[in-house]
This record gives C-alpha cells, structure tokens and sequence, in this order.
C-alpha cells in the first residue's frame, strides 16, 4: 500500500528562487532514487514537496532520516486519496470539478479521471477533511461515491438514491407535457404559463445551483451557467413554453449522457466481478472457506472443476485445462499442471487444482490490468488535447458574439431588443462545447476497454493514436516471433561414437548450466531414457557466450561454439555441416571429447505457429517494413525469416545495438514499433514509438515497461491492435465533424433568427448522445 508524506522544505530552501530550485532538484534526486519512494512532486506552495513510499519497502523512519540529513522536515499529516465521482456526464464537467476541489484550502493537489470517473486527490488533514471536500463536489453537483474501505450502498439505498436525482426531471417534464396540453386545449394562458413555470423552478433549480456553485468555485461560466442564463432570459421575454423546453431537454440529455458514460465505465469494471469473492484454503490438515482478501501469499488454494480461480499463483498439484480468455484473448483451454502458472478471474476445467498463492488479490493481474487500463483511460490522446485548447477558446468566444447580437443589432440597426435577446439565448446554448469535447475521451475509453478484453493492454490514448500509423515494425527472435523453447533435432556423431553415447556426455557437462541451450540437451537426453546424471562430473568452467567444459567420467568434455570446442580451426567437412545446419534456421552445438572432434547437436527454437500468418496480417494492417533484431548468429536469424517472410534482419546485436537500429529505423520511416519479451528489450522498447511486449500476463516488468501489453502470445492481436487504432481515429474524426458541423449549423441559423431554443438544446444534447453512441461502437469489435 502506498502512503503519503509531506516535505517542509522551508529550514532547507533559500529566498532566492533560483537557489530554491537547486535545493528541491538535489533531494528531489536523492529520493526519486531511494527504493521504495514511488512518486514525488512539488506541492502547490513554494518549498513543498509530496512523496508516495510504500512502507513494506521503505520504514518511514528512514525516509526521516534523509529529509533531516538534507534539512528538510517530514510532515505526516498529508493524504492521497482515489475518490469515486457519481454524476459526472461530460469531460467539461470533470475540468469543473478539478478547479472547484482545488480551490479549497488544504487541497495540494487534484487531478479528475473523467474515462474512470476519479478524483486523485492530496490535502491536509489538519486543513480540511474528506466531509468537505465531499460537500465541495457535492455543491458543484456531483456525488463521492463509496471510497474502499467504507460500506457499499444497499440496493435499496441505490434505488432511492436514483428516484431523487430523477424527481426533478420527472417532475419538469410532466408540467411541461401538462401545460402544453392545456394550451392546446384552448385553456386559459395562465393555466399554461402556470404549467411551465412549476417545470423551470422544479427542473432548473438543481440546474441554478450547480451554476452559482461553480461560478462561486471557479470563477468561469459553464454549461449549467448558460443555461441558467438562456431559461432566464428565455422568461424574461415571455417565452414560457420555451424556458421549460431547454430546461427539461438539458436535464433529460444530461440523464442519458450519464446513463451511457457508466455504461461504457461498467464494461472494464464488470471484468473485477470475474474473481469470485471466496475460496477453499488449505490450512494444515482442514479445508476453509475465506474471503479472498484474507488471503496471503504463500497458501494453498484448493479449486474445483468448473470454478474461476480466485488468484493468481502455481500449481502443486493436480491437472486440468484452464480457460484464460478473460485475461490473455486465448479461445482455446490450456493445460495446467504442477508448476504452471495461473491467473485470477481464468476457469478451471475438469480437474482439481491445488493453487499456491503468489500475489494478493488486490495485485492480482487482473486487478492490475484493471488499475492500469482506467489510468490509461485517464490520459489525453493529442486529437484530445487540441480540442481541449480549441473548446477554451471556443466558448469565450461565442459568448462574446451573443453579447453582440444582444446589443448591437438593437442599438445601432433599430432592431427589435426582445428578438435581438431571443437570438443571443440561442447562441449561449450553443456555445456548450459538450459533444465537442465529449467526442475523444468516450472513443478512447471505448477502444482502450474492447482491446483489454481480448486481452491486449493499451496504456494510453497518445499509445492508441500511434499504433495505427506505424510504418515499420521490429521483432525480437527468441520468444517473440520463435517459441522462446529451444528443441534437440539432431545429434550428429562425427568420429565414429554412438549417437547415445555423444548425447548422453554432453548432457552430463551441462548438468550445472543455466543455458536455454543446455537445457534443451539434457532434456532430450531424458526423453531418449539416457542416465546423464549417473556420470560423474567434476572441474566444471563456464564461457560466458561460448559454452561449458567439464571432466565427464575422468574425459574432458567440451560443448559450445567452435571458438572455445575448436579453437576457431575449423576443418572444412565440420564447417559445411555448420552450414548447412545454420542456414536450414538451427542453432549447431559442438561437442569434443579429449581435445577431439566428438560430433555436433543441431537445435532450433520453433518458430510460433501462427507467426507467418501474422506477419502476413501486420503487412495487410499497414506496415510497410518489418525487420528482426536478434542476438543470435546471422545464419540462423536469416533461416527463420525466410520461413516467417520477415522482410530484414540485424543479427548478433546486443541490447544497446538494438536502441540503435530502432533509432536508425527512426530516422528512415518516423513511426517505428518494437515487439519484445520487455525484459531484455526494454530499452529497444522505450525508444520506439510503441513498444509492444509479448506474454505480459505473468511478467511484471512486461505490464510496466510497454506501451502496449499482448497478455497472451498471440501475434495476430498486433494487427487487431492496429485496426482498432485506425477504428478509433477514423471514429474520433466521425465526432469531432459532426459536433463542429452542427455547432456551425445552428450558429448561422441562430445568428439569423431561424433556430429556437429547444431547437439549439435538442440538437446541442443530440449531438453529444450521437457522439457517444458512435464511440461505444468500439465496444462490440
């Protein structure tokens, strides 16, 4: 758990603002590399900083002892907070909200994840407490809703909760069906106006409030101010029927905006309801029942067939076939026995799984795909921020333009005040910028939640954007495009010694190897029932990058490359075997046995089943150029892109010569992918512009490190990735036109006295109804 402390740097910083920025970038260096201090930022006053440390890591005593030997002092009455927002329908009002909260004294810092609905928030707990700041949001019109750790809200309370939000639009709009039908029925007009009037004081009233409250906290004039101000002046012209048609139109489009928007939020949140909330522990001798937030590390779980696992761990014992769709998009069920590894939220088949618990169920992977996809929710793609300076510009200024029509027409053209005030109303509520500035954020929430169902974790809409315009992509060989599992396909004696007999030598000098390689030989040796552990084995030397050498049964053994098995004197009939084998994509071992020649172990790491279809289907997707980036030999790199139809290879790389031929690729094609494990590539991954990792399900450095996660192996999910991308921009443009379409359209009319003020907030609220609609497109791709 992290937790939060403040810096009162004010004994440490100077007067001067220059030296004040010297002292915060010195210990802002020496914590930002402490183990354990997660985040750091200056705060709101000068000589402030807050930090974020996880005390499992780092004692909060030592943290201390820094701040005092730099002479800063630690303060812990400080508090970060993720606080849940009901209410909140459009991304105007999440800038809203952030001003209003961060005006209030205490508050350091605030930042509103709208795609999430969230508020991050660091204050004073000495200064104000979370019943104010709850009351500050609740004042701008929006709710806190159940922070972890407090109750949640009984059904019942929900429901009443929903028919009181609702009252005043219910109410609103049966007086305005009641007076427009006893207009309509030749009734008095005061029947009438009477109807309307209750429909505007019922329905507006919240509508007025949220107007002050804001204008009070921020100081700048929103949708619900504009409004307030058109209903107004739509009264004080006579217009009845039209003052309660904005309001009940504005109320019920807000309604069905935030109906919509918890829809799509519910659809990535929906994936946490896949844990189950209890599970069978095994404790000693008996079997319980516990939440599994109980749970700790290092238990066993027992899970029956047709159960979903509760956390993620390794089986012990028992065999079954799991289903991991929810977490890696793989269709079909994959065997798991002891010592494989599973995820929280995946099905158990047919048999029963004995589970040792690796991490809680709070960092489970799905829980922190989940935490990772509404932070990426969070972020702006650029389309995004550019309609976001456009819409700050947008507004002023069409509020200055109905301040003109108001005025001028009248004043210096003898126009009529009434008809030149009806026209300014109509531009105020077009001025709203909602479906404009709704028009990304809803994409990207869309595109972003389809994507971490089928298992692919986009961390971003700046990530999103990017993966649709690539025009070269890199791939690592070893378990990216290959297996990452090398395999023994042949053992080929040279100097007359049984194959059993070579095999089963080299297996016994491999015995204390790490190497992939080595592995590979000693199991093939097992698969043959060739007892290579019953030799004895002594004076073992490993050669980093070469291979190993030991005395095997009182013979010195040699295997690894011809440098360190022949010295780099290679005769000609073993150096076309090499050859051969090398360009047929296989990896050639040499083994010699008493400074002789004994024969040579060919393997090969299969390349993945479907890896030439999809690079056929990246190639379709866009991608002009696609190129290998391995640390293994030229010949073999070069063999395996034949058969995969990579178009370029760059072999015998180390890890900082593959930073170089992405930059390289960089310089040439401008958008550049990487695909990696994100362990070995993670530098090449960062210098791309997006760095895609494979296998990210079970790898902690792989969800951190990419900026796109495959949670599975599936290469195919790159090209989906791409389409979905241009899916994304081509439907982010869709909105974007037709928000500044029907902006531009009720503008001229409404400048030349042909649009109404129910026309102007029926096409104001449908536009931002139809933005939304088209954005949760993306959700049933």
């Amino acid at each position: 758990m992290i937790e939060t402390r403040r810096l009162d740097l004010s004994t440490l910083l100077p007067a001067e603002p220059a030296a004040c920025d010297l002292c915060l970038n010195r210990l802002h260096t020496l914590l930002q590399s402490t183990t354990g201090i997660d985040g750091l930022h200056v705060a709101g006053q000068r000589g402030r900083l807050i930090l974020h440390y996880d005390p499992d890591l780092i004692p909060f005593a030592t943290i201390q002892e820094l701040a005092r030997r730099e002479g800063a002092k630690l303060q812990s009455r400080y508090v970060h907070q993720v606080i849940p927002i009901e209410g909140m329908d459009c991304a105007d009002c999440a800038q809203t909200l952030e001003r209003g909260v961060g005006r209030l004294a205490g508050v350091e810092w605030v930042s509103i994840n709208f795609a999430g609905a969230r508020m991050a928030i660091e204050y004073d707990a000495e200064r104000v407490d979370l019943d104010a700041i709850a009351r500050r949001v609740a004042d701008l019109g929006y709710r806190v809703g159940s922070v972890p750790g407090t109750a949640e809200p009984t059904p019942a309370t929900s429901a009443r909760r929903l028919v009181r939000e609702h009252a005043p639009l219910a109410a609103g709009l049966g007086a305005t069906l009641a007076g427009g039908a006893l207009a309509l029925l030749g009734a008095p007009p005061l029947a009438a106006t009477l109807c309307f009037a209750l429909a505007v004081l019922v329905a507006g009233l919240p509508i007025a409030r949220r107007a002050v409250a804001t204008v009070r906290a921020t100081h700048r004039l929103d949708i619900n101010a504009l409004m307030t101000i058109a209903v107004i002046g739509a009264m004080l012209i006579g217009e009845w029927l039209e003052a309660a048609t904005v309001v009940v139109l504005f109320s019920l489009g807000e309604a069905l905006e935030g109906f919509t928007m918890d829809r799509a939020r519910r659809s990535i949140r929906s994936l946490m309801r896949l844990t189950p909330t209890e599970a069978v522990v095994r404790r000693g001798a008996e079997e319980r029942r516990v939440p599994v937030a109980d749970i700790v590390p290092g238990e066993v779980v027992v899970v029956r067939p047709g159960e979903r696992l509760p956390v993620d761990g390794t089986v012990v014992h028992g065999h079954s076939t799991v289903d991991q769709a929810p977490i890696t998009g793989e269709s079909v069920p994959v065997a798991k026995g002891a010592g494989d590894e599973v995820f929280a939220g995946t099905i158990n088949g047919p048999g029963v799984l004995q589970v040792r618990v690796t991490r809680r169920a709070a960092d489970s992977t799905i829980a922190r795909v989940i935490r990772m996809v509404e932070d990426a929710q969070a972020q702006r793609a650029p389309t995004q921020r550019f309609i976001d300076v456009f819409a700050s510009y947008y507004t002023p200024a069409v509020v200055v333009l109905a301040a003109a029509l108001a005025v001028l027409p009248p004043a210096l053209l003898g126009a009529s005040w009434g008809d030149a005030l009806y026209r300014a109303l109509v531009l105020l509520v077009i001025a709203c910028p909602c479906a404009l500035v709704i028009s990304t954020p809803v994409t990207i929430v869309a595109a972003i939640t389809a994507a971490a169902r089928r298992g692919v974790l986009i961390k971003g809409g700046v990530h999103l954007e990017a993966a649709g315009s690539l025009r070269a992509l890199a791939f690592d060989k070893t378990g990216t495009l290959t297996v990452g599992q090398p395999e023994v396909t042949a053992v080929i004696p040279l100097d007359g010694l049984p194959e059993a007999d070579l095999l089963r030598a080299a297996a016994a000098a491999e015995r204390y190897s790490e190497h992939p390689l080595g592995a590979a030989i000693r199991r093939a040796a097992a698969a043959r029932g060739l007892d290579a552990d019953g030799l004895p084995v002594d004076h073992v030397t490993v050669h980093t990058a070469q291979g190993i050498e030991a005395r095997v049964d009182g013979r010195e053994v040699r295997v690894g490359t011809r440098d360190l098995v022949l010295h780099g004197a290679v005769p000609p009939a073993i150096a076309a075997e090499l050859a051969r084998l090398e360009a047929a994509g296989q990896t050639p071992v040499l083994v010699a046995i008493d400074g002789r020649p004994a024969g040579v172990i060919a393997l090969a790491d299969a390349p993945r089943p479907n890896a030439a279809a999809a690079l056929r289907a990246i190639k379709a997707a866009g991608v002009g150029h696609t190129i290998m980036l391995t640390g293994d030999r030229r010949a073999v790199a070069e063999g395996i892109a034949r058969k995969l139809g990579v178009d370029a290879v760059e072999a015998e790389l180390l890890p900082e010569e593959k930073v170089r031929a992405v930059e390289a690729l960089l310089s040439r094609y401008g958008t550049v992918g990487m695909v990696g494990d994100g362990i070995n590539d993670a530098p090449a991954l960062a210098r791309a512009t997006v760095g895609i990792a494979m296998g990210a399900a079970g790898t902690d450095a792989a969800l951190e490190t990419a900026d796109i996660a495959l949670m599975g192996d599936d290469l195919g999910k790159i090209a989906d990735t791409m389409r979905l991308s241009r899916a994304a921009r081509r439907t982010i443009l869709q909105n974007v036109a037709l928000a500044l379409a029907i902006k531009a359209v009720f503008l001229a009319l409404a400048v030349g006295g042909a649009a109404t003020l129910w026309q102007a907030v029926f096409a104001d609220v449908g536009a931002s109804l139809l933005v939304i609609a088209n954005g949760m497109r993306l959700l049933r791709r």
